[in-house]
């Protein structure tokens, strides 16, 4: 079920991201996988363009490489082998080193089915790599166009102490 509540340090944290008191450490993970960007035009602003999020697809292991679930959205879901699978919504972000998507704190909506997932409170993205999006032109010539982009982060799953 990953490494013990005690190896993973709070403190060494930006505030912004810190789970609340009275939760601790019920399981870490390492995703790694990919998210899609789609570009396409902004909203409220004609002739300018972007690209969006569309979703993450990701392999969650334990410390020691097991495949332990997957991580995929939207919604963001985290799913474990046992079935049992958790949604959130985003609290805060944090920005990470240049290249690399935020830091973030979610908030777990109730789990569904049964295992290790339930009774989840919070998960923490800590330790990203990679993952923006693209740095190729988005233009109304390719709206529509979709690029993918390697990522790896931590998933903290926070308990009730």
């Amino acid at each position: 079920m990953g490494a013990s509540p005690a190896a993973f340090d709070q403190g060494s944290l930006p505030m912004a991201v810190q789970v609340p008191a009275g939760h601790k450490v019920a399981m870490e993970t390492v995703g790694a996988g990919e998210i899609t960007y789609a570009c396409r035009a902004k909203a409220g602003m004609p002739g300018q363009f972007d690209w969006a999020f569309e979703g993450p697809d990701a392999r969650l292991t334990d410390r020691s490489g097991k495949v332990v679930g997957r991580y995929f959205g939207p919604p963001a879901t985290w799913e474990n082998v046992d079935g049992s699978r958790v949604t959130a919504t985003q609290i805060a972000v944090y920005p990470a080193a240049a290249g690399s998507i935020p830091l973030q704190l979610v908030k777990a909506d109730p789990a569904g089915g049964n295992g290790a997932l339930n009774g989840t409170t919070y998960i923490q993205r800590v330790a990203t790599q990679g993952g923006v999006a693209p740095a190729a032109s988005c233009t109304q010539a390719n709206v529509g166009a979709k690029q993918v982009v390697k990522y790896q982060a931590d998933y903290i799953f926070y308990k009730a102490a």
